[in-house]
């Protein structure tokens, strides 16, 4: 096992290479110079002194050729060094270390709630299989994959007004155990809830067909024992190999939740960092989010033996 993650390892190193290059070519080629939208920004005329533009475009290492700007971000990347804000001047590394605890408890509360609604719904579904609870359910994770985030918060956040005005608003952060996360943890979960309750009763409904689920029921096993003792674990395995794909989504719908409801996240210090061309900022969050998307796929190549047995055996005669 520890021979296998680092050859993940190995492999994942290249991979965030390959995508930090993509990145930083796509910010020193695109349209939108950093240092004359600050200037723009400023009152007054500043904005049309090429000569103070050029020399903080100097000073910040914008001037030099793009393979050069690269080798040198790397090398801080090595050194731990993430660089300022070109719009605050602010250290990267300081502004994403207080966005990011804010993401990663969404994110994992995101996930909880994902597990505890959507594996009971989609096993309800594919034990009632071409019924109307299957065909509700089913229908309303489809209801549910079909609302992207930024329509699905600002349509409920209104909706909360209109139905119940003496509540305030969910705008703001105030930990997990604050109500105001109710609201975005649950837009945030709609596609996952949604892609989990399919994925689970499609696993149902094929191991509902394997022997040893006739065998037990044959033998008098109560129902709710053959569920859970001889459907749900292989049931798991097809499903933590979404976890991957659960990341990505997400990642991206908390860039409008976390917007849509004030939350100070990574999500919202995207969009300000896009808004605002602010490059470095924008590399940091590229580089923390292929990380987070390998890094839940690792798991999940992790997970995959000790949840099926005959993935290890297999690993091994390769």
């Amino acid at each position: 096992m520890l021979r296998y993650v680092l050859t993940r390892f190995a492999i994942w190193i290249p991979s965030v290479l390959i995508v930090m290059l993509a990145v930083y070519a796509l910010a020193f080629y695109g349209a939108g110079d950093p240092i004359k939208l600050i200037f723009l920004r400023a009152p007054g005329d500043v904005a049309y002194n090429p000569e103070r533009i050029e020399a903080i475009r100097e000073s910040a290492g914008l001037n030099k050729p793009f393979i050069v700007q690269f080798g040198l971000y790397i090398w801080n990347l090595l050194h731990g060094q993430f660089g300022n804000s070109l719009t605050s001047g602010r250290s990267v590394w300081a502004m994403v270390s207080a966005a990011a605890p804010v993401s990663f408890q969404l994110a994992l509360c995101s996930i909880i709630l994902t597990a505890v609604v959507a594996i009971p719904l989609g096993m309800i579904a594919a034990l009632n299989q071409n019924t109307r609870l299957d065909y509700t359910i089913l229908g309303s994770a489809l209801f549910l994959w079909a609302i992207p985030a930024y329509v699905a918060g600002p349509l409920l956040m209104v909706a909360l007004i209109v139905l119940l005005p003496m509540i305030k608003v969910p705008y703001g952060w105030g930990g997990v155990v604050d109500v105001r996360i109710i609201l975005p943890l649950i837009v945030l979960s709609f596609q996952p809830i949604a892609l989990i309750v399919r994925q689970t009763r499609a696993a149902v409904i094929e191991v509902l067909s394997e022997d040893f689920v006739r065998t037990a029921r044959a033998k008098g096993v109560p129902e709710i024992v053959v569920a859970l003792r001889h459907i749900l674990r292989p049931v798991l395995t097809p499903v933590v190999t979404q976890l991957g794909l659960i990341m990505i989504t997400i990642v991206n719908g908390a860039i409008f939740v976390e917007l849509v409801f004030g939350l100070p996240g990574l999500g919202r210090l995207t969009v300000q960092a896009l808004t605002n061309s602010d490059y470095p900022v924008i590399l940091a969050i590229t580089l923390i989010g292929s990380f987070l998307v390998m890094a839940s796929n690792l798991l999940v190549d992790v997970l995959y033996p000790l949840l099926d047995p005959r993935a290890n055996d297999a690993r091994r005669s390769r």
